[in-house]
């Protein structure tokens, strides 16, 4: 094969191997634009103050200096990144306090999951401490598997695995240590 033939022909294949290459990255480039406008959040806010309401009463107010709506995917979710300072009314008026460092509330399961320093007061003086927490909207019910301390006017207690009504009325604990006075 003449000189002048073999330079034509590697000159023809760089080309089109060149033009593979930059036709697949451009095409890799939108596919990555596509994956990530997908998962933004339809909505955010800062200085979050959310009051809900039923039959006329304030049930709850959420404070947050963050917060990320992310309505736009299957499994919708609110993240507030900054944590989240709650107040809960139950029917007669007696409010329970909810700190935490980060939240995630599932709208499809009404589950919220409290992250980091999550600390629950409630007027009676009852405190529970933990790393992480749920709270079962649809039920009232808080749970953790994690570890916790548990403190009221009568002493203190710490285990690992705890769940427990809104009011604290009702608790049920796993690995308990310390010591609790029972109404019975």
């Amino acid at each position: 094969m003449a000189p002048f033939k073999k330079n034509i022909l590697f000159l023809l294949l760089l080309i089109i191997v060149a033009g593979m290459v930059l036709g697949c990255e451009s095409n890799f480039k939108e596919v990555q634009k596509n994956d990530y406008s997908e998962f933004v959040p339809s909505g955010d806010a800062d200085f979050v103050n959310l009051k809900y309401t039923d039959s006329g009463k304030i049930k709850s107010i959420l404070v947050s200096p963050k917060m990320y709506d992310y309505a736009n995917v299957d499994f919708a979710f609110t993240e507030f990144p900054k944590g989240v300072d709650v107040t809960i009314f139950d029917d007669k008026g007696k409010r329970t306090f909810i700190k935490s460092n980060y939240a995630i509330s599932y709208k499809q399961t009404s589950i919220i999951d409290l992250q980091g320093k999550v600390k629950i007061t409630s007027e009676e003086g009852q405190m529970l401490e933990t790393e992480q927490l749920y709270f079962d909207q649809k039920n009232q019910w808080f749970y953790t598997e994690k570890k916790f301390k548990l403190t009221d006017a009568k002493g203190g207690s710490t285990g690992q695995g705890i769940d427990f009504s809104k009011d604290f009325k009702v608790v049920n604990s796993q690995r308990i240590e310390g010591e609790i006075e029972s109404s019975e």
